[in-house]
């Protein structure tokens, strides 16, 4: 889950690549270091993307990319990782207060969210519980879980870059 975003900064190429680095490589290099362990217990591996996996951010170009490729990522590991006997999934976590996806005015965009709050590091926790667990994520691979809130749902759109 380690992750940086560098609102403003990542059009610059080397900020751009540290954020992919950190975001997309790291997850690769996490999950493959992890890879024999999961096998001999038939693990599974969350991933953790963003609702920026799903749209564009204007100042957060590299954030949006990288998280976008860590929903990719993770079909692809699914299909690879599938013969090992791991599942790998990702969750995209909402606005989350503390979280990267949470900017400016908070109590602006909790308005725009269908279900009306923001969500809680619980939410987050409840979903992952059950993804790993063998009553409800048996059968569950390569997907990215939206938690948000229904945000998804709504045509929010990011700030724009200046």
């Amino acid at each position: 889950c380690a992750g940086v975003i560098r609102r403003g900064d990542e059009h610059s190429p080397d900020v751009f690549e540290d954020v992919i680095d950190i975001h997309l490589t790291g997850t690769l290099r996490i999950c493959a270091a992890a890879r024999a362990g999961l096998k001999a217990r038939s693990g599974c591996i969350i991933n953790t993307a963003s609702m920026l996996t799903f749209f564009g951010g204007g100042l957060v170009p590299a954030y949006s990319a990288s998280k976008g490729g860590v929903a990719q990522l993770t079909k692809s590991l699914a299909i690879a990782y599938a013969s090992d006997g791991i599942r790998v999934n990702a969750i995209a976590p909402g606005a989350i207060p503390g979280g990267g996806f949470v900017a400016g005015n908070l109590g602006e965009l909790v308005a725009q969210i269908p279900i009306g709050r923001a969500g809680t590091p619980d939410d987050i926790a409840q979903i992952a519980v059950a993804i790993l667990s063998e009553r409800f994520g048996r059968y569950v691979a390569g997907t990215t879980v939206e938690v948000d809130g229904g945000l998804g749902l709504i045509s929010w759109i990011p700030p724009k870059a200046n």
